[in-house]
Parts: C-alpha cells; sequence; structure tokens
C-alpha cells in the first residue's frame, strides 16, 4: 500500500516562499511521474506541476517561472518550491503519483498566501 504525506504548507505573505515536501512510503517512486495537485473549495482540483521519472518537468502557465517541482529519489520524496507567492496560490496542495493501475494521493497540505 503506497502512502503519500504531505508537508511544508502554512501562512506566508504575498511574495514569500514555501516548499512543500511529499514523502512516499510502501513503494519507491523513482519510476513513478508525481504531480502536485492544488483545490480551491467549490472549485476542481488542478495540475500545477508534473516530474517524470527522469526528471522532465511541466507547470501550469500561472506557475510557470515562480513554482518549481523536483525529486530527491534517495529520499522518496518529491518537492515543490514556491516563490513569489500570490493570493490567488491559496489552496489544498495534494501530491499524487501512478503506481501501476491504481492513482494515490496523498492528504494535503493547506497553503494560504494573505496580502
Amino acid at each position: 500500500q503506497v502512502q503519500l504525506v504531505e508537508s511544508g504548507g502554512g501562512l506566508v505573505q504575498a511574495g514569500g516562499s514555501l516548499r512543500l515536501s511529499c514523502a512516499a512510503s510502501g513503494s519507491i517512486l523513482s519510476y513513478n511521474t508525481m504531480s502536485w495537485y492544488r483545490q480551491v473549495p467549490g472549485k476542481q482540483r488542478e495540475s500545477v506541476a508534473v516530474i517524470s521519472s527522469v526528471g522532465t518537468t511541466n507547470y501550469v502557465d500561472s506557475v510557470k517561472g515562480r513554482f518549481t517541482i523536483s525529486r530527491d529519489n534517495a529520499k522518496n520524496t518529491v518537492y515543490l518550491q514556491m516563490n513569489t507567492l500570490k493570493v490567488e496560490d491559496t489552496a489544498v496542495y495534494y501530491c499524487t503519483g501512478l503506481w501501476g493501475a491504481t492513482q494515490y494521493w496523498g492528504k494535503g497540505t493547506q497553503v494560504t498566501v494573505s496580502s
């Protein structure tokens, strides 16, 4: 059973930075494409950043140049470095990965950006 646990969320002022972590247990993630999503109440969950098993990354336009996804396979962890945060980045951030035919999700971590 794969478990994903996010951490690093919190309250930050606009313009500030946070680094989210997603630690995997129960399986290694080095062969998996991993993603960060975010969700605001009343809206659909949105893909924010993706990193492939070989390190190829992709981002939603609204975070390009501000967010960086990375992975440390030795630590079985994926990160999301978020810089120059904006109020509209406020959301619950989720880590997810596909193992075989099953999509696993963490429980999320709240990021709140104040003006």
